[in-house]
């Protein structure tokens, strides 16, 4: 996996769990569910790369 790929997916899921407790802190559901998202977001984007990375090898 290219280090700008681990990069970009572990800003993903950081910007999500900021955004989770803030939605948590503020009582916003929906801000706290895109949390969740761009979490889960991040962590497709790195299980791909993982993927990618096997066949590569």
């Amino acid at each position: 996996m290219a280090a700008d790929d681990k990069i970009d997916n572990k800003t993903d899921k950081l910007k999500g769990k900021v955004k989770e407790t803030a939605g948590t802190v503020q009582g916003d559901e929906e801000l706290r569910h895109e949390g969740k998202a761009d979490q889960t977001k991040g962590d497709i984007k790195q299980a791909g790369e993982k993927i990618k990375d096997a066949f590569k090898s």
